[in-house]
Order: structure tokens, then sequence, then C-alpha cells
């Protein structure tokens, strides 16, 4: 009968071995769950202060400009999370320029893109700004940069004669056909 109880003995220490196991798998997944439940309860905070905020701004506060493919200031939009409607509040980060504009008005890293746009001997391609305003040469950055790239162009801030080839924008100031 040693043989039984030597079975039953291994397997006991293999059962307690996976209890082992299992209950340490817990501990973790209830740590994970832990810190999750932070963040769900931090984002909520997050949510409800910013609804109280923009619930308090008046109109005129609220009244921003915002990109043309994004909803206008002050269009509401109903809200699944907080069951109320909210003010969508947008910032043109890339004005349209205008005469008498200058770089200044755009974000630190548009006005680089125009600097070495403008120092280039011609036109130049995305991947080459890159690497000259800091940025490692990686497709994203190069992507990011090529988007950033099209919305001056979009602005009037550069011109794209050729797709993928940037140059300094020539404003040309014609007359509107309505004007004399």
């Amino acid at each position: 009968m040693g043989s039984l109880f030597e079975e039953l003995e291994v397997r006991e220490v293999a059962a307690r071995v996976r209890v082992e196991e299992l209950e340490a798998e817990i501990a973790e997944l209830s740590g994970q769950l832990d810190l999750a439940r932070e963040s769900l309860e931090r984002l909520r905070i997050a949510r409800e202060t910013v609804a109280e905020v923009l619930a308090e701004m008046t109109p005129e506060k609220a009244a921003v400009d915002v990109d043309a493919d994004r909803p206008t200031g002050g269009e509401p939009v109903a809200s699944a999370y907080a069951g109320a409607e909210r003010r969508i509040i947008g910032v043109l980060t890339v004005p349209n320029w205008q005469p008498g504009m200058g770089a200044e008005v755009l974000p630190q890293v548009y006005r680089d893109i125009l600097e070495v746009v403008a120092d280039a001997p011609g036109p130049v391609r995305a991947k080459q700004i890159v690497p000259r305003i800091g940025l490692p040469v990686e497709t994203g950055k190069i992507e990011g940069t090529r988007s950033k790239l099209k919305r001056l162009v979009e602005r009037g801030w550069l011109d794209e004669d050729t797709p993928g080839m940037f140059t300094p924008a020539r404003r040309q100031t014609t007359k509107s056909p309505n004007s004399r």
C-alpha cells in the first residue's frame, strides 16, 4: 500500500502548487483591477469637471474658432457618458494666412517647418524636413510632418505645386471679378 500513499502525496503536492500559482495570479490580477478602477475613476472625475466648467461658461466664452472639418463652437452634441448636452470647443491652431500676418501666430513646430522650407534652395519633401526640425527620421514622424505641411498649404502658408514637394507660398494678390 506504500505506492498508493506515495501517489496521493504526489497529487496533493501538485494540487497545492497549482493552488499557490492560482492564488498568485489572482493577487496580480486583483492589483491590475485596482489600478484600472483608479484610472476609470480619475477619468470619470475629469469628465464631470470638464462638464461643469463648460456648463458655467457663457456662450461668448465658449464660441471659439474651430477647424472646418469639426463641429462649430457651440454646436450641441449629445453625450452618452454625461447624459447631458455639451458644447464642442475647438481651437484653430493654424489660422488661414492673411496679409500682414506673421509666422509668430503659429505653434512653434509649424514655425520651424516654415523656416526650413523658406531656407531650402528649392521644393522640399517631408522626409527632408523631419531631421532639420529635430525629429528622428521615422515613418510616423514623417507622416505627421507631411500632415502639418498639408495643413499649411490648405491655410495659405505654403504651396505644393507637385505632390509631396513644398515651397514657400507665392501669395498672388489678384483682384476679384467684383472689384475694380
